[in-house]
């Protein structure tokens, strides 16, 4: 795949594929879980909800192995509930807590989201970015202003405010940032999620 293709691509297992090999396993943890939180609405027992948080959390470095497995457990039973009383096709997320993607969801729970390319593709570029053009910030950027910068991007990812992007945008700009790429993937309209490429950078985590 080349560079192009990356950025026009809505074929996202194709993409995955590229990722999946060369990033930390938190990366991939996240995109598997911003998978389940599309389709949130279909996981109505709450044990399939719980397994996707807490294994966000893990990914985070705020849960135990024993938190994992516990909640993967609950999770496999509320599968096994659903199915024996041929509940909703997509009733959990099943196997959240586990890093492949085909493994994250059971087969119709994956066929809810697989026609949902072009979604899952720009989800995939939220979270990885443009892997063919590695970027690096400027130190000044997180110093300026007693870290208004760091300070935005602190309160996006701890919050969710993915609709304060622009705003990291624009303090960006005032701290000199010309980047074209950070500036345009924090104005860009659509789904932004935990993991998002930028804010990670800025906060230092991979």
């Amino acid at each position: 795949m080349t560079e192009q293709e990356w950025l026009e691509c809505t074929d996202w297992l194709s993409m995955w594929e590229i990722v999946r090999h060369n990033h930390s396993e938190r990366k991939l943890r996240l995109f598997s879980c911003a998978c389940c939180r599309r389709i949130w609405d279909l996981l109505t027992d709450e044990r399939s909800r719980k397994v996707v948080e807490v294994a966000e959390q893990f990914a985070e470095g705020n849960a135990t192995v024993e938190d994992l497995q516990e909640a993967d457990d609950a999770a496999y039973w509320a599968y096994r509930d659903a199915v024996n009383a041929a509940g909703p096709p997509a009733a959990t997320a099943l196997t959240a807590s586990r890093t492949e993607i085909w493994r994250v969801l059971p087969a119709s729970a994956y066929a809810v989201l697989a026609p949902a390319g072009k979604d899952q593709a720009l989800i995939l570029r939220c979270i990885f970015g443009n892997p063919f053009r590695p970027i690096s910030i400027n130190p000044t950027w997180l110093s300026w202003n007693d870290g208004t910068v760091r300070r935005i991007a602190q309160s996006i990812y701890n919050e969710r405010a993915f609709d304060r992007l622009p705003i990291l945008a624009d303090a960006l700009e005032d701290v000199g940032c010309d980047n074209a790429d950070i500036l345009r993937h924090c104005r860009e309209p659509g789904e932004h999620v935990r993991g998002c490429w930028v804010v990670d950078l800025l906060l230092g985590k991979a």
